[in-house]
Order: C-alpha cells, then sequence, then structure tokens
C-alpha cells in the first residue's frame, strides 16, 4: 500500500466539500488553522453587530471553514481505518 502524505488531508466523495467546491483560499489551511478561525467567525456572528451583509459574508466564511475542517476529519478518518486494516493483515499474517 503507498504511504500517503499526512500532512494533507484526503478527499473522498463523501465528504460534503471536494477541492473544486472549497474557497480557494481555505485550501491551503491546516486543521488548526481553519477551527481557530471558525471559531473567531462564530464569535463575531454570536454578538449580532455585524450587519446583514457582513453576517452573510461571514456565514459563507464559516461554511467553507467547517468544510475545510471536515476534509481534515475525513482524512485523518481514512488514514486511521487504512493503518487498522495494515496492522489486521500484519497480524492475520503473522499468524499463519
Amino acid at each position: 500500500m503507498a504511504a500517503r502524505d499526512a500532512s494533507s488531508p484526503t478527499t473522498s466523495s463523501s465528504t460534503t466539500s471536494s477541492p473544486e467546491t472549497s474557497s480557494p483560499d481555505t485550501a491551503s489551511l491546516t486543521y488548526e488553522q481553519a477551527r481557530d478561525e471558525l471559531v473567531g467567525v462564530v464569535e463575531r456572528l454570536e454578538t449580532g453587530a455585524a450587519t446583514l451583509e457582513e453576517s452573510l459574508a461571514l456565514w459563507e466564511r464559516g461554511e467553507a471553514l467547517a468544510a475545510r475542517c471536515q476534509q481534515w476529519l475525513d482524512g485523518a478518518r481514512e488514514r486511521l481505518e487504512a493503518a487498522r486494516r495494515e496492522g489486521a493483515g500484519a497480524a492475520d499474517g503473522a499468524a499463519s
């Protein structure tokens, strides 16, 4: 099995966002960067001080950031599942 680059998420058809639909400025964000910015967006929205236009822009940014976080989480889940399969296969091979 080919090694996967641990520094970037994988994307699959089951994710809510694909690289084509991700905002280009979120595509290079790490999980932590996207999560931290998303927290800030939510805090700003919760204050209720933004205008309607600002609130809509914040909402859209929050959606893009949430999609980016989901891509990272999906990639991590896939990597864990692959590692478990490899571990189970190695254990099965050693028992034979």
